[in-house]
């Protein structure tokens, strides 16, 4: 996920959490008007988010299966080691060591 709208709806997915939360307060927190950062409608484009009718509490909102396996999928891309800017510059340049005889 490079674009910035998916890295926003990971956060979303992230901030709703394993329980489900009522439907005003994600929408107060993550809707937009901003044409350009379409997170909630996004979202629920891409199947991430469920909304059921709770009797008693209402509208709420929760991760759907899809959107579950999208957040496994990116912690298990981010749990990968990786080499730090540094230590890759300095694994690619050579060094004086390394062209002597």
């Amino acid at each position: 996920m490079s674009d910035p709208v998916d890295a926003l709806i990971l956060d979303l997915l992230e901030w709703i959490g394993s329980k489900p939360r009522p439907y005003l307060e994600v929408i107060e927190a993550w809707r937009t008007s901003c044409p350009r950062l379409p997170v909630w409608e996004e979202a629920n484009a891409r199947g991430f988010i469920e909304q059921q009718y709770h009797e008693g509490v209402g509208a709420v909102v929760s991760v759907s299966p899809s959107g579950r396996a999208c957040l496994s999928q990116h912690d298990q891309r981010a749990s990968r080691p990786t080499l730090s800017p540094q230590v890759a510059t300095d694994q690619a340049q050579p060094t004086a060591r390394d062209s002597a005889p």
